[in-house]
């Protein structure tokens, strides 16, 4: 392959492990410069993309290197078509002052060698909302009840949403509360990996002991085993011989266990015989904490209104809203410029493609009355009437549905329901949505007039 394909195949890799927002905001325009005497020269856009892949990503694009061309001994960064020496003399010299690499936190985690965690990963910095307390308190209440109370644990959630972060935190907790106790977090794919291994070295039963042996086994990505006859296998006899000795599992996956095709059925048994816990997208409120936190962790300054555009037009995963923050710092720091409403959106250009338009609750409330000719006070009473019920309950499936807003958060705009009431009034709308023409040309009307 020649370097242009070596890079392609390097950048396919990585844009699978990293979000949208990290992949835009550090690998756009890079390239490989130069490959001689097995040293790969990689350019970069800028000075501060170049110390970011440095710090960041060198080890991941070395590996992948190295899988697809074995003579590649080492790899250097340069800013666009300038040679290594060059670049260095302009780095060290004014380009990125330190104070940009410690307001961006370069602070590097040592992954313990035997249990596998990353002690950045703990409670204290898991922020809590509607979308994972479920699962976010069962993890806490295994670590007063190893084994006896949820046993397996399993928690699932799409890509992004904290799952590692909070199996993580587990097993860090674990570790501070009984340093004696063997935790072992692994994916599965590391696990199949370390299984095959075993198998062609003849080591199986050296294996079966250094697993057999563990207190609480955390198991990352389990939808990964599906199809993999052996590794179901082993990954069986393992769960069964800890959990007959009432030792601690806890699995993620990005699916609940009857949604794994091809997943052996004794082990989907297993899967649900536990506590099943989901971790769905964070609500407006948990989004603001989220960003809210990683600013005070980073020791910056942002405006509110800033938080809240990110929060409002970035709304699939933490990850994601984290590579937009980190892309706000890098963009400020470079430029020398604050973020601002006026700035903001072309520093996130990139990753919003097509920004939503901005409404509110009062909005929203003022576009169902207007359509149904009633007040918005009328929204607000206890009257059971049919007129006012109707529109009572399409606000707050358009909340919902527009601003994310979480079920309390609805029932307190709207007088201070209860949230199983909002609950019952989003489902109900929603599911009529499906079959109710009438219904949906209503919903479109009012939705051309919050927007248009």
């Amino acid at each position: 392959m020649n370097p242009k394909e070596i890079w392609q195949t390097v950048l396919a890799e990585i844009e699978l492990s990293i979000s949208k927002a990290n992949f835009i905001t550090w690998f756009r325009n890079t390239k490989i410069h130069s490959k001689k005497d097995g040293i790969v020269t990689i350019s970069a856009p800028s000075g501060f993309a170049k110390e970011w892949l440095e710090s960041k990503y060198n080890k991941q694009i070395l590996k992948i290197l190295r899988n697809n061309s074995p003579d590649i001994k080492e790899i250097q960064f340069i800013i666009g078509s300038q040679t290594p020496t060059t670049i260095i003399k302009r780095i060290k010299k004014k380009l990125i002052p330190n104070s940009v690499s410690d307001q961006l936190n370069f602070q590097e985690f040592t992954l313990d060698k035997e249990t596998n965690l990353n002690p950045k990963y703990t409670f204290d910095n898991f922020v809590i909302g509607s979308f994972n307390e479920l699962a976010q308190a069962a993890a806490r209440a295994i670590i007063k009840h190893q084994g006896n109370l949820y046993n397996p644990l399993f928690i699932y959630g799409g890509v992004g949403l904290g799952k590692t972060h909070l199996l993580q935190a587990v097993g860090n907790d674990l570790m501070k509360n009984s340093p004696n106790k063997k935790v072992k977090y692994i994916s599965s794919e590391k696990f199949t990996s370390e299984m095959i291994d075993a198998i062609s070295n003849k080591g199986m039963e050296d294996f079966k002991k250094k697993y057999h042996k563990i207190d609480t086994l955390i198991i990352d990505d389990i939808q990964f085993i599906a199809g993999k006859e052996k590794t179901q296998e082993e990954f069986f006899n393992t769960f069964n011989a800890l959990y007959q000795k009432n030792k601690q599992i806890i699995i993620s996956s990005d699916r609940p266990p009857k949604a794994i095709s091809t997943l052996e059925e004794r082990l989907r048994s297993r899967f649900e015989g536990g506590m099943i816990a989901d971790i769905s997208q964070p609500d407006m409120e948990t989004r603001l904490a989220i960003l809210k936190n990683k600013i005070e962790e980073k020791k910056i300054k942002i405006s509110d209104d800033v938080i809240t555009y990110v929060a409002t037009h970035i709304q699939n995963n933490i990850r994601e809203l984290e590579g937009a923050l980190n892309r706000i710092i890098a963009f400020s720091q470079v430029n020398n410029t604050i973020p601002t409403m006026k700035n903001i959106s072309k520093i996130l250009s990139q990753i919003i493609n097509t920004p939503k338009k901005m409404t509110n609750c009062k909005n929203i409330f003022k576009a169902v009355c207007e359509l149904y000719d009633i007040s918005v006070s009328d929204l607000f009473n206890r009257s059971r009437k049919k007129e006012l019920v109707r529109p009572r309950q399409i606000s707050m499936y358009l909340i919902r549905q527009e601003l994310n807003g979480s079920y309390p958060y609805i029932g307190e705009k709207l007088g201070g329901r209860d949230h199983t009431t909002v609950m019952y009034a989003c489902q109900k709308i929603s599911k009529e949505m499906e079959n109710n023409d009438s219904l949906q040309h209503e919903i479109n009307i009012i939705k051309e007039r919050l927007y248009n």
